[in-house]
């Protein structure tokens, strides 16, 4: 399955964030919308990073809780980015996961964000062809057997 395919079917709505976002704005964000990462965007909508819940988690940890309210997104996100296209195959976007790490890869298309595909989102849809490919051998098993 081509990315941009899941995409359309998931009708998925992209949170983003701005680079001067606080970081307890971003963490009521990803909290909110039960999210674990959400592409940075300037407001032109160009991406300059990626923030998850795992940059908030090194961030406290090393910084005075005084300190945090003048910390911004900016500051600990990730600036480079892998990302992956509409007309990229599913199994790409695997193999660049786990080649690279993390569990959240941005979707570009003209330049632009078009959505975010999770590690979750992967499993759920290897699960769902193994369901259909048991369900495709157990009817050739019945059919051999009425012949």
């Amino acid at each position: 399955m081509k990315i941009g395919e899941f995409l359309e079917r998931s009708r998925q709505r992209l949170v983003t964030c701005q680079p001067e976002a606080t970081l307890n704005a971003v963490a009521k964000l990803l909290y909110q919308h039960s999210i674990g990462a959400m592409p940075v965007c300037e407001l032109s909508g160009r991406m300059v990073g990626v923030i998850s819940e795992r940059d908030l988690v090194r961030a406290f940890a090393r910084t005075d809780l005084n300190e945090l309210q003048f910390i911004h997104a900016a500051d600990i996100m990730t600036k480079q980015v892998v990302t992956c296209g509409p007309d990229d195959s599913i199994k790409t976007a695997q193999q660049l996961m786990k080649a690279h790490h993390f569990r959240h890869l941005p979707i570009i298309a003209d330049g632009k964000v078009r959505g975010m595909l999770s590690l979750r989102d992967i499993m759920a849809l290897r699960l769902e062809e193994s369901e259909s490919e048991v369900n495709v051998l157990r009817d050739v098993v019945v059919a051999t057997r009425h012949q």
